[in-house]
């Protein structure tokens, strides 16, 4: 039997249903969270044994996970932002980075917005970004937990001045007295992912006529993988990615971007933003790119550019073509620079055959094999541990695994720099 009031354990004078986040905004756990934040997790127990002869063992626990959580966000919020915050495992893996919440609190400023109510909050990260940016924010989430963390960081960095936190369901907020709304509905529950975004709570059907109603503008987050045919025809449809790694799509609304389509009939407006910079690509309404052999050069467009089917507009700028129909790779026989897309020079174009690429890598001594696919079912380490079993030298190259006009092909290349 484990007796609390062991010697080497000091009783907890904290209430019995005190929550973890509670304990550690007590004066005892800010210093414990400040003794623990550089713990290397090799040494968790040693650590944890340590100091629970002075600290109640709900405390030390709570503390080395708080600092297991702000290590693990410090890649989202930076060191300094994430050292003073407070999280819940899911608040980590579901918040904004906040690269990308800056930009958007950036574009709401620039529509003039002054005031935000930001519907399922979590734990603040958009709220800050927005209180950063100047604009009075209403944050608002259901679970208490996170509500709780999200008004103990405004107070960490503080923004509370800025940011009133509200316990409640966000279908019963009255927004009425703010210039916009945000919604980033929760996109995960008991099994996992969710990709159907009527499932999502609340549903997008919910969120896009809470967008419609706000008195100046409106910004939903959803999944970059929402189908185009999704969007609403108002919309301004945004897909963003930060370093080349897509991190969400945004639906606009009130930015006065929405085209006019066939017969008359409202089009939503499409762009595709790249971190950091911002680099924006605006849809033109172009066709579908013609196919054509591979030239000297082929670019991989950035996933947003992708996500948003804007290649097209990349394949114009770039003077190309695609070498498939059905694949986002843009051949050209010119290298013209672009933040859209990463060029290779192609320097060989094979039929897929391991056997003729091993030797080829063997001639050319190469000691450093990359590779990408668009439209093979081949595993890319499968074929590097096939190809190249080790090193033959020092030369580095990339072999792209996928089709020219249907046929499964090789090109050999290496990033223009």
């Amino acid at each position: 039997m484990n007796d609390r009031t062991a010697p080497h354990t000091r009783p907890s004078s904290h209430p019995p249903d005190a929550s973890p986040l509670a304990l550690l905004l007590t004066p005892e756990g800010r210093a414990l969270l400040d003794e623990v934040r550089d713990t290397d997790p090799a040494r968790e127990l040693a650590v944890a044994t340590r100091l629970r002869r002075g600290h109640p063992a709900e405390l030390v626990s709570a503390a080395l996970g708080q600092a297991r959580l702000r290590q693990r966000a410090a890649a989202k919020f930076g060191a300094q932002d994430a050292g003073r915050m407070f999280f819940t495992p899911n608040g980590v893996e579901q918040s904004t980075r906040a690269s990308v919440a800056a930009y958007r609190a950036r574009r709401l400023r620039e529509l003039g917005v002054t005031s935000v109510a930001d519907l399922c909050c979590g734990i603040g990260g958009d709220a800050i970004a927005l209180a950063r940016a100047g604009i009075r924010v209403l944050a608002v989430d259901r679970d208490p937990l996170t509500a709780a963390a999200a008004r103990a960081n405004a107070d960490a960095l503080g923004l509370a001045a800025l940011i009133e936190v509200r316990e409640a369901d966000v279908t019963e907020v009255d927004t009425a007295g703010y210039d916009a709304v945000f919604v980033d509905p929760a996109r995960r529950g008991g099994r996992g992912r969710i990709f159907d975004p009527e499932a999502c709570s609340p549903p997008l059907s919910w969120a896009v006529e809470a967008a419609r109603g706000a008195a100046r503008a409106a910004a939903l987050k959803v999944a970059p993988g929402i189908p185009h045919e999704a969007v609403p025809g108002d919309a301004e449809a945004e897909w963003i990615s930060d370093g080349g790694d897509v991190k969400e799509a945004v639906l606009w609304f009130g930015t006065g971007r929405a085209v006019a389509g066939a017969g008359g009939a409202v089009a939503p407006a499409i762009r595709a933003t790249l971190l950091p910079g911002p680099r924006t690509l605006l849809s033109r309404g172009l066709p579908d790119p013609a196919v054509r052999p591979p030239g000297r050069y082929l670019y991989e467009p950035d996933g947003a550019v992708i996500r948003a089917h804007l290649v097209a507009e990349v394949a114009q700028d770039l003077g190309g073509g695609l070498i498939d129909a059905t694949i986002a790779y843009v051949t050209a026989d010119a290298h013209l620079p672009t933040p859209y897309a990463t060029a290779y020079e192609i320097t060989d174009r094979l039929p897929f055959n391991v056997k003729r690429l091993k030797a080829l890598l063997r001639e050319r001594r190469v000691g450093t094999l990359t590779v990408k696919k668009r439209g093979s079912a081949v595993e890319p380490e499968e074929l590097r541990r096939k190809a190249l079993p080790r090193p033959n030298g020092t030369v580095s190259v990339t072999v792209f695994l996928t089709r020219v006009a249907g046929a499964p092909t090789m090109l050999l290349g290496h990033p223009v720099r």
